[in-house]
């Protein structure tokens, strides 16, 4: 991205008001999520488990808030000898996907687990999305103020362009920095009604 181009840097600051009722706000739509979408959870499992075996959760380390490394949960919509694999598949056409995680990832069902990861405090409902290590390691210094926010489920990213985009390009990083310019419950929520509407309609699913 040419130097013109970059955003400016800037102090990210939440406001006291604002992540005393944002916690509140995850935890309290992640519980109901999780409510609401235990039959869809269970019946995933099984198909995962039926089509290729165990384990049907996959796990891997991403980099949070602050640039501290937790584990993120997701069903597993890969091949079991590719769990292993550094770089998670994102594209469509990708042979280590399953035929049950293709159509879990194009109904975002893998992501479902996360909510577990919001519940820990590790993950908020919206955020940067949380990126590998290795990747995080080839950043340009100003790509990191990212991690100044607590990483999301969803993202200006995910809503727009997450299957024309790859996450760690710079051009990601700028929408996550749009974000966090503009945070508030409003936006938020406009960001959680525009993740649903395009998982409803498998728009820029891979």
């Amino acid at each position: 991205m040419p130097a013109a181009q970059r955003p400016a840097y800037f102090v990210y600051r939440e406001r006291v008001g604002y992540r005393l009722l944002r916690r509140i706000m995850d935890v309290a739509v992640a519980l109901l999520a999780l409510l609401l979408l235990a039959p869809v959870l269970a019946a995933a499992i099984a198909a995962i488990a039926l089509d290729d075996g165990a384990p049907v959760l996959f796990r891997q380390r991403r980099v949070g808030r602050f640039e501290r490394t937790f584990t993120i949960y997701k069903l597993r919509t890969m091949r079991r000898e590719s769990c292993g694999d550094a770089y998670t598949a994102r594209a469509g056409g990708d042979a280590r996907v399953t035929r049950v995680g293709r159509w879990l990832r194009k109904l975002s069902i893998d992501e479902i687990p996360q909510l577990f990861n919001v519940l820990r405090g590790e993950m908020s409902l919206v955020g940067p999305r949380p990126e590998m290590p290795f990747i995080v390691a080839r950043y340009q210094p100003w790509q990191h103020v990212r991690h100044l926010a607590r990483p999301g489920i969803t993202c200006i990213w995910q809503t727009r362009c997450r299957s024309t985009i790859p996450l760690e390009r710079p051009e990601a990083t700028a929408l996550d920095l749009e974000y966090m310019r503009r945070a508030s419950l409003l936006t938020d929520g406009v960001l959680l009604a525009q993740t649903l509407s395009a998982v409803l309609t498998a728009r820029g699913a891979y």
